[in-house]
């Protein structure tokens, strides 16, 4: 399961890399770069939340091979691809993959170990090997592009995919809910259709899309309130520790990759600094999130989700302040520096006690669709955060002048989510402690019960 998330990872950036050589070997125009990362954030959001659910429904283990298929195909059509045509299908598939296989892995950890120290420790290890594929992928990335092709950088893909499908039937077993329940068929048609219009509309700056997107999002809710057998039960939205765990997901992959994004335009276009500068720059402090990802399962077993979540969330934000005062000079890379590897620390720290807060307290019957709203908002979040952020970079006409506004904004998002999550994760005294059930054999009951 880890492996398969950091094959992941290293995937996504080693394509951000060979953005630029994807582009040129099919015939696709500068302008329609963008639309290879777009092609693939749209189903990775807006299928992710359905895929979590039936993963509870009709086996976890399944779709997880399932998902290692379909990426296995995606990525050979992308190696083989001489047309956008063909490269933009491949990256759609390739996202409908990771929405298939991210939740459906995630679930078979955390219905694997028990809640509680152990699977804090799993989870620190994912966030780890996740931080760990993006550090790898950008500070090699370029060099492989450059001494194969783009094409490796979906090549690389198929012969771990195979291998993943090889070894899971035999290293896993099958997991799913106990009873068989029918998929909410309307209510997973509402809430994809209105997060895939949602997002492109956020992606494309689209008015209509977004009306549509609202739309659908609130007949979601609507056929939630009365289905017999809802998608995502209302209950479960209301949990505090799902509420407020996916809204610091949200603020916490929204915020710092575009950040990351909006640092290095920086790099590049205001110190002149080339791609593999820049790739170091930004992917040696990602050394410090894989340390973040070892020690922050300990921590929370330690302190408790809540104090580490909000710790980790401000520490990004205050680790950021600093990237506000950044000028034109190159000396400016003794600040942006040692802002980045604490802000990666306070960054993978965060992911690591949100994951852990959004799927805690839930049976494991439902740890599908918990990770599925994990996995979504993740999703949702990268795709929304950079066209966000660039949008208020572009209302100054100085780029230098617009980075510090966005940046500004940044900070201030974070530190009062901070906030607010603190205050939403309170524990309420007035509420009962949960009881874990006991079964007792037979003949206990019968004593138990006997006059």
């Amino acid at each position: 399961m880890l492996g398969a998330g950091f094959m992941l990872s290293v995937d996504f950036s080693i394509l951000n890399v060979a953005l630029p050589e994807v582009g040129a070997g099919v015939g696709l125009e500068d302008t329609g770069l963008a639309w290879i990362a777009s092609a693939y954030a749209l189903p990775a959001a807006g299928f992710t939340l359905v895929f979590g659910r039936m993963a509870d429904l009709f086996g976890r283990r399944r779709l997880f091979l399932s998902g290692m298929v379909v990426l296995t195909g995606a990525s050979l059509l992308g190696g083989l691809a001489s047309n956008p045509e063909m490269l933009l299908t491949a990256r759609a598939l390739q996202g409908l993959a990771t929405a298939m296989t991210i939740p459906a892995g995630l679930s078979l950890l955390t219905t694997t170990f028990a809640e509680g120290a152990l699977r804090e420790r799993v989870l620190g290890l994912n966030g780890a090997l996740l931080s760990g594929g993006f550090t790898i992928g950008a500070l090699i990335g370029g060099a492989l592009v450059g001494l194969l092709s783009w094409r490796a950088a979906f090549f690389i893909n198929v012969p771990v995919a195979v291998a993943i499908l090889v070894l899971t039937p035999a290293l896993i077993s099958e997991s799913r809910t106990p009873d068989r329940i029918r998929l909410d068929l309307p209510g997973a048609v509402t809430v994809t259709g209105g997060l895939l219009a949602a997002t492109y509309a956020i992606i494309e700056t689209n008015l209509i899309s977004a009306v549509v997107g609202v739309l659908l999002l609130a007949a979601f809710w609507v056929i939630e309130l009365r289905s017999p057998a809802p998608l995502a039960p209302l209950r479960i939205l209301k949990r505090p520790t799902v509420k407020w765990g996916n809204y610091a997901g949200l603020v916490i992959f929204t915020m710092e990759p575009a950040m990351i994004f909006l640092t290095t335009l920086y790099l590049q276009r205001t110190l002149d600094l080339s791609p593999l500068t820049t790739g170091l720059i930004l992917g040696l402090p990602g050394l410090a999130s894989v340390a973040a990802g070892i020690i922050a399962g300990r921590l929370i077993g330690s302190l408790g989700g809540r104090t580490v979540l909000v710790t980790g969330l401000a520490v990004q934000g205050l680790a950021t302040l600093p990237l506000v005062f950044l000028g034109t000079g190159r000396i400016s890379l003794a600040i942006l520096i040692p802002a980045l590897f604490v802000g990666f620390f306070g960054h993978v720290t965060a992911i690591v006690a949100f994951t852990v807060t959004g799927t805690s307290g839930l049976p494991d019957e439902e740890q599908g669709l918990a990770t599925g709203l994990t996995s979504m908002t993740q999703q949702v979040a990268i795709t929304i955060g950079i066209p966000i952020l660039s949008a208020v970079a572009a209302t100054q006409s100085a780029e230098l002048t617009g980075l510090h506004l966005a940046l500004t904004v940044n900070v201030a998002v974070t530190l009062a989510s901070a906030l607010l999550i603190w205050l939403g994760l309170r524990p309420h005294g007035d509420q009962p402690t949960p009881v874990t059930p006991v079964h007792l054999p037979n003949e206990t009951n019968e004593q138990l019960t006997a006059p």
